[in-house]
């Protein structure tokens, strides 16, 4: 699945395919945001996409994530 995040200030935004559970990665957002929200200046968003590379963002400079779905992507010019 396609997962963007949006970082405050910046005018890109980070797109990476996760091989995962889109649980997984609510499930990491929801942590580093109340890590965050409890005083942690230090809490940060770590994702490893499917080639390996990790990504790795401040929770205090996500504006947001988009979670793409998890259905596969059709394959050919047909329609069945």
């Amino acid at each position: 699945m396609e997962i963007t995040i949006g970082v405050k200030h910046v005018s890109r935004e980070l797109s990476l395919e996760f091989d995962g559970e889109a649980e997984a990665v609510h499930k990491a957002v929801t942590e580093a945001l109340a890590e965050q929200a409890k005083g942690n200046g230090a809490a940060v968003l770590a994702l490893t996409d499917e080639k390996g590379r990790q990504v790795v963002v401040p929770a205090a400079a996500l504006a947001y994530v988009e979670i793409g779905a998890q259905t596969p992507r059709p394959v050919g010019f047909g329609t069945i």
